[in-house]
């Protein structure tokens, strides 16, 4: 006999169906929480025999049942943890501990995927066409390459996922994977999705026009609340505002706050870790405990939101040769412009600051991140140039 206790996200579902098909009725899955875990854990170490193997996927427990977990295993338990997360490598100092962040080819890994390379290998389970898509799918969205590699089929498979209860989506995936020689959606999920997928453009829209700007420690954050979507949110505003190191997503009733980056000059679970909690560099969570709730609410809901880019300009452009115009809160005007191709310098209120700046981006960054300036429309950009033509 088998438990399988797993993470309650996709991924950790990912391993749920894998373990249903590996093993059928001779398992029993349950999906837990980040927090719960520990909780079943001792549960399970208490009333359990020690003829019932037990599977823990995408989590990782507390220093407390690490012991009890090895003195489980020293006296004949059988146990076997499987996770990809950075903070728990340390568990690889036990022979049931395997935690693999980046496999040999350099591919970065999921619990699922690490788990059906593990139930193959012990020749527990029989690889077929649909279910390395499937996985590869998980993997891809948990690893946030999807985004690098617009995949949409794996963004949509997790909104599928948390279209429909767990245990639906659980039936769905294994009656498809038993039965079908390739992954797909049917016509009635695509109907579905696209519904979703309006609901969230509609969502994420509001959203940036939400969002603050706050330099935490070493880092230029953006902060929003939300209670949905918050992959998605996350990745889009990285992208409208590529300015900020990360995005950090408030919920205020679930009491989480979670990080997303679209960068790689920052790990965001160490970011995560600096307050108890981890992840993955480019996602990664924690409680909103007193101290975050200082650093990410307290000492920033008196901030205005960001103002947006001008977006249906034709002549203020961004990286224009004439130069591209940017106006801050107390309406001083920034002109951002090539001195060559080597060098970038911006005038504010048309006297020249000093120092000059090695590309448009790095110069803009700068505007942002010290004057919290946006892009203006076009009939700001022409007042401003026959103000020059005039004084010239």
């Amino acid at each position: 006999m088998y438990k399988l206790l797993s993470h309650n996200d996709l991924d950790g579902v990912g391993c749920g169906i894998l373990a249903k098909l590996a093993f059928g009725n001779d398992v029993k899955v349950r999906y837990n929480s980040i927090s719960a875990l520990n909780r079943e854990v001792e549960w399970f170490l208490e009333n359990d025999e020690k003829d019932t193997f037990l599977m823990i996927t995408d989590l990782s427990v507390n220093e407390e049942n690490e012991k009890r977990l090895e003195s489980f295993y020293q006296d004949k338990g059988k146990v076997q943890l499987i996770d990809h997360h950075k903070t728990s490598l340390s568990l690889n100092e036990y022979e049931w501990g395997y935690v693999v962040v980046e496999d040999e080819a350099g591919k970065l890994t999921s619990a699922t995927s690490l788990l059906y390379d593990y139930l193959i290998k012990h020749q527990q389970l029989n690889p077929t066409n649909a279910i390395s898509e499937f996985v590869e799918l998980v993997r891809q969205y948990d690893t946030w390459e999807w985004e690098k590699n617009n995949n949409q089929q794996a963004r949509r498979l997790n909104a599928l996922f948390y279209l429909i209860s767990i245990d639906e989506f659980e039936e769905k995936m294994i009656q498809r994977l038993k039965q079908e020689d390739f992954f797909y959606f049917d016509e009635f999920e695509k109907k579905l999705l696209d519904m979703e997928d309006a609901k969230i453009e509609r969502y994420i829209r509001r959203k940036r026009r939400e969002l603050v700007q706050s330099q935490i420690g070493d880092h230029f954050a953006g902060i929003v609340y939300a209670e949905s979507y918050h992959s998605e949110l996350g990745n889009e505003l990285g992208k409208e505002y590529p300015h900020l190191d990360y995005i950090a997503i408030i919920n205020i009733g679930g009491k989480r706050l979670g990080f997303r980056t679209i960068h790689d000059h920052i790990d965001l679970s160490e970011v995560a870790g600096k307050y108890g909690g981890g992840g993955h560099a480019k996602a990664s969570g924690c409680s909103l405990t007193d101290e975050t709730y200082k650093q990410y609410v307290t000492d920033t809901f008196h901030f205005d939101p960001l103002r947006e880019d001008a977006r249906q300009n034709r002549f203020n452009l961004k990286r224009s040769s004439f130069g591209s115009l940017y106006q801050d809160r107390t309406d001083n005007l920034f002109l951002l412009y090539p001195l060559n191709e080597q060098e970038w310098a911006i005038t504010e209120n048309k006297t020249q600051m000093a120092g000059t700046f090695p590309s448009y981006e790095d110069g803009e960054s700068f505007l942002k991140r010290t004057f919290a300036a946006w892009l203006v429309k076009d009939d700001v950009f022409v007042h401003y140039l026959m103000d020059e033509v005039k004084n010239s």
